[in-house]
């Protein structure tokens, strides 16, 4: 309406008399308060009354004198995803009641999923996988005929135990071995909450299934099992490798294990990851490439630095294909003091 008025240089009554507009709905202004606070306390409430529906929930903010009508809390109820999910059958576990956030760090959110394969004799065996949604770091490939609640439950607490810390929430479908008692207890014991996505939608637990992507694509498809003690080794060799050697392009070509060590870690910075007895990674990144990262402008005095620093020692025989890097001493983690146990 401005711009029409500022045009045909009009007043704003004879514009609103041409287009047929009453002047107070042109001039109206949105007056709209804002619930934030509101809708905090809300999904607060829900997460305590479970299976308390809006109308309950009006109650108890009405008790707080935080007073609003039952229509707009109704809306507000909707929008916030807390519909309260009919039980059927058995008692099952049923999740936490709120939509997921994206993890900010490392043990904010793992992701479960099962992948089954087949031995060479016809027998199939399924894959229990965690992954943290953070990391991209696989932190188990569990193989068995069986995979039960009670055991999915021991997994999960071996590896708390493993990595000092437990999860803000864990991601899965609705599996009957993910909804039995022996998760619901778990959970409660564990003090960790459980989202279940929806049924019929893969993509909502994307995490999982994209790695069990490159599970499938990179180890299953490529190897023969023949017995179940063959699949485990295999699976860990190929977990290791994952998670401390292979690039991750979410990670820009850092591997998941880097992500979750501290900056002063030498598998914190980028590596040229090099092979040696199998799939343990060798550290090959040369010291003077992670010191001039640091500005462009010591590259000069830093590359001097080394060059005299080369010419004082002696040159030792080479093998054939090895480098003066590889001879020199690498830091090793060996699981003494907490250290996660990293081998470089």
């Amino acid at each position: 309406m401005n711009s029409a008025c500022e045009a045909h240089g009009i007043s704003e009554r004879r514009a609103c008399s041409i287009i047929g507009a009453d002047r107070s709905t042109v001039r109206y202004r949105h007056r709209r308060t804002d619930d934030a606070a509101f809708r905090d306390r809300l999904r607060e409430l829900a997460a305590e009354r479970r299976r308390f529906g809006y109308r309950r929930l009006k109650l108890l903010l009405d008790r707080e004198g935080m007073r609003m009508n039952h229509k707009k809390l109704r809306r507000l109820y909707a929008e916030e995803r807390l519909q309260v999910r009919r039980r059927g059958g058995r008692k099952r576990a049923l999740g936490a009641r709120a939509p997921m956030t994206s993890p900010q760090g490392q043990n904010q959110r793992w992701s479960l999923d099962f992948v089954a394969d087949t031995r060479t004799d016809g027998r199939r065996f399924r894959i229990l996988v965690v992954v943290d949604d953070f990391t991209r770091e696989c932190l188990c490939l569990v193989a068995d005929t069986s995979l039960s609640g009670k055991r999915v439950a021991r997994e999960l607490t071996a590896i708390i135990a493993q990595r000092g810390a437990r999860p803000l929430l864990c991601v899965s479908d609705n599996g009957t071995e993910l909804t039995s008692n022996a998760i619901l207890s778990w959970c409660q014991q564990s003090k960790v909450d459980w989202h279940y996505i929806a049924p019929g939608k893969p993509q909502q637990n994307a995490f999982a299934e994209s790695f069990i992507g490159r599970l499938r694509d990179e180890c299953l498809n490529e190897t023969l099992f023949t017995s179940l003690r063959q699949a485990r080794v295999v699976l860990a060799t190929w977990q290791r490798d994952y998670n401390e050697v292979r690039p991750h392009s979410a990670h820009g070509g850092l591997t998941p294990a880097s992500i979750r060590l501290p900056p002063c870690s030498p598998a914190s910075s980028p590596l040229r990851a090099g092979f040696a007895g199998g799939l343990r990674p060798v550290l090959t990144q040369s010291p003077l490439a992670a010191r001039i990262a640091r500005g462009p402008g010591q590259k000069a005095a830093l590359q001097a630095e080394q060059k005299a620093s080369f010419c004082l020692q002696r040159k030792p025989r080479l093998k054939n294909g090895e480098t003066p890097l590889d001879r020199t001493e690498k830091p090793r983690h060996d699981r003494q003091d907490g250290n996660p146990g990293l081998y470089f």
